[in-house]
């Protein structure tokens, strides 16, 4: 009874520690790097405590193509708290998603830059005083008639590219700073309910395909999601580049590329913190099945990493008792990458499956009305 109870608590344990580390969502790594960002304009902020959330290119497994989720403002969630917005990331053999989150400091998001504020690193749209969002003027479009909790100091921003991913083959090689790596184990919460169907609703609109639209979606910010038909939404002006469509080749990041600027893992303790992604199905009874099922697989993966990182580190333990030159090090990294890698694609795609075990209940959802 005592081990019984002894695993139990272990058990909560690591569930609790992971669940609070991030929400970063790691989604299947996929061979075909997203277009360039869009060129559009921002909606008026509707209102006092409204977030801005960039617009980024999302992937339809179902239909193997990239599809636009508009820009749009979002209610904070609590007092403090701010915006990371998502990014895709090169992992070796594909790119891997990593969704946005809240939080009381803005981490790392690959160092895209998406504009409005956030121009690769950290976050110049505004802050927070004394329970009121301050929003600075010189990057969000406000109605000072509506909303007099403003600034105005001007932000000098010398990252103009249009690229969205990071590492790979031409992408951004930005890597995350210190405090970009503190703010990733605050406490955070995942996209509300209204982003999740925000983009449910992208997802459902053909337009909003890069097939479609050529890298130009028609549909490219919203004043509050899910807002499409709203006469504030606004078209993308232009594409961010010209658009090169999957099937010829474009944006590939193959692993012979992956040198520069790349940002692989190479031992686990490298790689994102786990978290569970937030059930929408709008049925409690399954969301909480859901949950359960998260945090077993979620606990199952981390003794998976923790065990192979014991494993790696005895290795370097002996290196060091042997005295090995430099090739054997370099021998063994570049085989504890390969293992780091394997194993990081086995708990994506252990993900993905339970994701789609939830989907069949999501496509009867209506999009939220304003």
């Amino acid at each position: 009874m005592q081990i019984r109870f002894i695993r139990t608590l272990l058990f909560t344990l690591v569930v609790l520690s992971i669940s609070a580390a991030s929400f970063a969502q790691i989604g299947v790594a996929i061979r075909i790097g997203p277009p360039p960002l869009p060129v559009y304009e921002q909606p008026f902020c509707p209102g006092d405590g409204y977030i801005w959330t960039p617009g980024y290119w999302a992937y339809d497994y179902d239909i193997n193509d990239y599809y636009w989720v508009p820009g749009t403002w979002v209610m904070a969630p609590e007092i403090g708290f701010l915006w990371t917005p998502a990014y895709w990331g090169w992992g070796g053999d594909g790119f891997v998603f990593y969704d946005g989150y809240w939080g009381p400091h803005v981490g790392f998001y690959g160092g895209i830059n998406y504009g409005f504020g956030y121009f690769g690193m950290g976050f110049e749209g505004g802050r927070w005083d004394g329970g009121h969002f301050f929003y600075n003027r010189s990057v969000n479009n406000v109605n000072i008639t509506n909303i007099h909790n403003v600034y105005d100091t001007p932000v000098r921003n010398n990252n103009e590219s249009h690229v969205s991913y990071n590492g790979g083959n031409g992408g951004i090689g930005a890597r995350p700073t210190g405090d970009e790596e503190a703010a990733a184990r605050e406490r955070h919460i995942a996209p509300v309910a209204v982003q999740t169907q925000h983009a449910q609703a992208a997802r459902a609109n053909p337009q909003q395909r890069a097939s479609a639209n050529m890298g130009k979606p028609g549909v490219a910010a919203t004043p509050r999601p899910g807002d499409f038909n709203d006469r504030g939404a606004v078209p993308a002006k232009a594409a961010g580049a010209p658009y090169t469509p999957a099937n010829r080749g474009g944006n590939q990041g193959r692993a012979e590329n992956n040198a520069a600027g790349a940002s692989t893992a190479v031992h686990p303790h490298d790689l994102p913190p786990l978290a569970r992604s937030a059930p929408n199905t709008g049925n409690p009874k399954q969301d909480k099945k859901y949950q359960q099922q998260q945090d077993k697989q979620i606990a199952k993966q981390q003794q998976e990493r923790d065990k192979l990182q014991q494993k790696q580190d005895q290795e370097h333990v002996n290196l060091d008792k042997q005295k090995a030159n430099d090739a054997a090090k370099q021998q063994v990294e570049q085989r504890h990458q390969q293992q780091t890698q394997q194993l990081q694609q086995k708990h994506q795609r252990q993900q993905q499956q339970l994701q789609q075990r939830q989907q069949p209940a999501n496509k009867e959802r209506s999009k939220p009305s304003r």
